[in-house]
């Protein structure tokens, strides 16, 4: 839990910090690769907690299969069910069509092509992604602690 924790610091940083000083797109792209991270760690976490509970057997290599696997375990919890499908988006950020728009202004944004759609990552959305993330962390608080 420490590792998550020390994740979500440091993009808290960059969110609060680094992107209202710098306006970058390239600081938005590292805020979410941070993010990516930080699920990442929790999503292991689950899977160790659920696998001594004895919920599922093996935890899979794959990150494919654990994200199949996580999406069939928590199929009612829509916290993990939203930060599984913000994860996929997340960890393919480097390789997805990207634009800048607006840098070193205000109104900076990523535009990122996903699943054939349109993004515009601006401050407002990553506002959003946090609040999920928080969502997420505190059902992952919960859950560990059962």
């Amino acid at each position: 839990m420490d590792r998550i924790i020390k994740e979500k610091i440091s993009a808290d940083h960059l969110l609060y910090v680094s992107l209202k000083y710098t306006k970058t797109s390239e600081v938005i792209v590292n805020l979410i690769l941070r993010w990516a991270t930080m699920i990442d760690y929790g999503f292991e976490r689950i899977l160790e907690h659920a696998k001594k509970r004895k919920m599922i057997k093996s935890i899979p290599s794959s990150p494919k299969q654990k994200i199949d696997l996580l999406k069939d375990i928590f199929k009612k919890e829509q916290a993990v069910l939203d930060t599984i499908d913000l994860y996929e988006m997340f960890r393919r950020i480097e390789e997805l069509h990207k634009e800048s728009e607006g840098e070193f202004r205000k109104n900076v944004a990523l535009k990122v092509t996903y699943k054939g759609d349109q993004i515009k990552i601006n401050l407002d959305k990553l506002k959003e992604y946090s609040i999920l993330l928080e969502r997420f962390i505190n059902y992952l608080k919960q859950f560990l602690s059962s």
